[in-house]
């Protein structure tokens, strides 16, 4: 299952360094309005322990977490 959100807000307000805390990656955040103007896109997988509850009684062949994009 696959997620979508968008970060939208003032210019300079850590809409950046938001999305670099919750993707990992090092797109530009700097202190001056439009440092970012084009779109940064990261999917980051959505840890769930209940899946690792059924992953213990169903034993699959695969297990394929819950995914968000940014």
């Amino acid at each position: 299952m696959s997620l979508k959100c968008g970060l939208v807000g003032l210019p300079n307000v850590g809409k950046s360094t938001f999305f670099n805390a919750l993707t990992e990656s090092g797109v530009e955040a700097h202190n001056y309005p439009f440092c970012t103007i084009d779109p940064n896109l990261g999917v980051v997988e959505v840890p769930d322990y209940r899946l690792d509850v059924l992953k213990e009684i169903v034993k699959p062949h695969r297990v394929i977490p819950a995914q968000m994009s940014f």
